[in-house]
Protein backbone atom coordinates (compact mmCIF):
# COMPACT_ATOMS: atom_id res chain seq x y z
CA UNK A 1 0.00 0.00 0.00
CA UNK A 2 1.05 3.95 -1.10
CA UNK A 3 1.56 5.84 1.75
CA UNK A 4 -1.34 8.86 1.92
CA UNK A 5 -0.75 12.71 0.87
CA UNK A 6 -0.54 14.70 4.23
CA UNK A 7 -0.44 18.01 2.70
CA UNK A 8 -0.33 19.76 -1.25
CA UNK A 9 1.12 23.05 -2.18
CA UNK A 10 0.09 24.00 -6.41
CA UNK A 11 3.21 25.46 -8.65
CA UNK A 12 3.53 26.68 -11.71
CA UNK A 13 3.07 24.54 -14.37
CA UNK A 14 0.39 22.65 -13.35
CA UNK A 15 2.33 20.60 -10.58
CA UNK A 16 2.00 19.68 -7.40
CA UNK A 17 4.15 19.28 -4.84
CA UNK A 18 2.99 16.37 -2.17
CA UNK A 19 4.03 15.26 1.17
CA UNK A 20 3.33 11.99 2.27
CA UNK A 21 2.77 10.34 5.40
CA UNK A 22 6.56 8.52 4.89
CA UNK A 23 7.90 11.53 5.49
CA UNK A 24 8.66 12.00 1.46
CA UNK A 25 7.91 15.16 -0.43
CA UNK A 26 7.46 14.65 -4.20
CA UNK A 27 6.14 16.72 -7.44
CA UNK A 28 3.58 15.05 -9.53
CA UNK A 29 2.58 16.38 -12.74
CA UNK A 30 -0.84 17.34 -13.44
CA UNK A 31 -0.50 18.38 -17.32
CA UNK A 32 -0.97 14.96 -18.86
CA UNK A 33 -4.31 14.86 -16.96
CA UNK A 34 -5.81 18.12 -18.67
CA UNK A 35 -7.11 17.07 -21.23
CA UNK A 36 -8.61 14.39 -20.15
CA UNK A 37 -12.48 14.44 -19.18
CA UNK A 38 -13.40 16.31 -16.14
CA UNK A 39 -9.74 17.62 -15.65
CA UNK A 40 -9.74 19.79 -18.49
CA UNK A 41 -11.67 22.34 -15.78
CA UNK A 42 -8.34 22.16 -14.06
CA UNK A 43 -6.78 24.68 -16.97
CA UNK A 44 -8.34 27.34 -14.97
CA UNK A 45 -6.07 28.09 -12.75
CA UNK A 46 -8.11 29.57 -10.04
CA UNK A 47 -9.96 25.99 -9.90
CA UNK A 48 -6.39 24.26 -9.83
CA UNK A 49 -5.29 26.40 -6.75
CA UNK A 50 -7.92 24.70 -4.92
CA UNK A 51 -6.67 21.60 -4.54
CA UNK A 52 -6.69 20.34 -1.02
CA UNK A 53 -5.96 17.12 1.04
CA UNK A 54 -8.87 14.48 1.81
CA UNK A 55 -8.58 11.30 3.00
CA UNK A 56 -4.67 10.93 1.65
CA UNK A 57 -5.29 11.97 -1.35
CA UNK A 58 -6.37 14.99 -3.37
CA UNK A 59 -9.19 16.94 -3.96
CA UNK A 60 -10.49 19.66 -6.12
CA UNK A 61 -13.48 21.97 -5.85
CA UNK A 62 -16.69 20.31 -7.93
CA UNK A 63 -15.38 16.57 -6.99
CA UNK A 64 -12.03 16.61 -9.23
CA UNK A 65 -9.52 13.84 -7.25
CA UNK A 66 -6.98 11.80 -7.95
CA UNK A 67 -6.09 8.62 -6.07
CA UNK A 68 -3.02 8.32 -3.31
CA UNK A 69 -2.05 5.83 -5.13
CA UNK A 70 -1.55 6.76 -8.54
CA UNK A 71 -0.24 10.32 -6.69
CA UNK A 72 2.67 8.59 -5.43
CA UNK A 73 3.45 6.02 -8.12
CA UNK A 74 3.25 8.98 -11.18
CA UNK A 75 5.23 11.81 -9.04
CA UNK A 76 8.80 11.97 -8.63
CA UNK A 77 11.23 12.65 -5.37
CA UNK A 78 11.29 16.16 -5.23
CA UNK A 79 15.36 15.87 -6.34
CA UNK A 80 14.08 14.35 -10.12
CA UNK A 81 11.28 16.87 -9.26
CA UNK A 82 13.72 19.88 -9.47
CA UNK A 83 14.11 18.73 -12.92
CA UNK A 84 10.15 19.29 -13.84
CA UNK A 85 10.92 22.91 -11.83
CA UNK A 86 13.48 23.89 -13.77
CA UNK A 87 11.34 22.93 -17.65
CA UNK A 88 8.20 24.82 -15.77
CA UNK A 89 10.46 27.80 -15.13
Amino acid sequence: MNPYVTDVRTLDDYLLELHFENGEVRIFDVKPYLGKGVFAKLLQKSLFRTVRVVAGSVEWSGGIDLSYDTLYLESRPVKEGNELLAKAG
